[in-house]
């Protein structure tokens, strides 16, 4: 049986980040670089000499929320004059809101071909794109929920699992695994599989549809679905509660890359244009790199 999960658009504030203090972490100084940084800094003060205050719309992958309001706090204990408005959903809504002309300074995506499209579309701007992090699928359940699944190999056995549109990232690298376990047909676009396919190919097995993978990871948590697919990040404060069955082997799913990039936003002022770099900066600095690792994010990427 397939069944569709009511779908809210989730856009909108879920952090908005104006701290004060000081000391902390440059958002975009590690390492400094004078020039750059210098430049940067003299767009975004006022003539006598304080910072100017300022916002910035970062649009993330819905699995990245958690880790990105960490890095925001850190960044604005040294910038408690930028405000870092982010929108989380999954990639593939967060695509068509840039596309339809939603203000947006900063996208970080859970898959590249996200990315591509927006940088086909001409609204990348140029020479800021950086893969960021990895990341990899599993499949998890309650501690408590006696399934006998133990993996996709027989994710069928399930009475229900919560699976991200095709659309969505996770749900696409989900149905990549699937068709080269043989569970389901190879397609040209594997993000083309609707979910309804996916149930058919597994016997008829209730399927409920989440938009994101935080919605995925709501529905185990929650036990409407015995299992699901989510990403090894996303076990981060829920280690006591959810149990992984399987770690999906990249062979199966390939790379999971996360790719961030300054987004073309003519609306946005010199003050905000000089946040926006400098947090793009911070975001691929070595300190960043450390709060990344301790969410279980892998920064070991090219």
């Amino acid at each position: 049986m397939f069944k569709r999960a009511a779908s809210t658009l989730l856009m909108g504030v879920l952090i908005g980040t104006m701290l004060t203090g000081c000391g902390g972490l440059d958002k975009g100084k590690a390492p400094k670089e004078p020039s750059a940084k210098d430049s940067a800094d003299t767009q975004g003060r006022s003539e006598g000499g304080a910072a100017e205050e300022t916002e910035i719309q970062v649009f993330i992958a819905a699995s990245l929320n958690t880790v990105m309001t960490e890095l925001a706090e850190k960044y604005n204990e040294e910038h408690p004059e930028v405000k870092i408005t982010y929108n989380a959903d999954s990639s593939g809504t967060l695509l068509t809101q840039i596309q339809e002309g939603y203000e947006c300074d900063i996208f970080f995506s859970a898959a590249s071909k996200q990315m591509d499209q927006l940088e086909e579309d001409g609204l990348v701007k140029e020479g800021t794109r950086a893969n960021v992090v990895n990341n990899q699928v599993v499949v998890v359940t309650l501690k408590d929920s006696g399934t006998k699944v133990t993996g996709l190999e027989n994710i069928g056995e399930a009475k229900s699992f919560a699976l991200a549109g095709g659309s969505v990232p996770v749900g696409k690298y989900t149905r990549q695994a699937l068709v080269k376990l043989g569970k389901i047909e190879e397609a040209e676009d594997v993000s083309a599989i609707t979910t309804e396919q996916v149930s058919d190919a597994l016997g008829g097995m209730e399927i409920s549809e989440q938009d994101n993978v935080s919605k995925v990871l709501s529905a185990v948590a929650e036990a409407s679905c015995e299992v699901g697919t989510v990403y090894y990040s996303d076990i981060y404060g829920y280690e006591d509660q959810l149990k992984i069955l399987e770690t999906v082997s990249y062979d199966l799913t390939g790379n999971v890359i996360y790719p961030a990039a300054r987004v073309v936003n003519d609306e946005a002022d010199a003050a905000q244009k000089a946040a926006a770099d400098d947090f793009m900066k911070f975001i691929l600095s070595d300190e960043a790199k450390e709060i990344f690792d301790s969410y279980y994010f892998d920064t070991d990427v090219e």
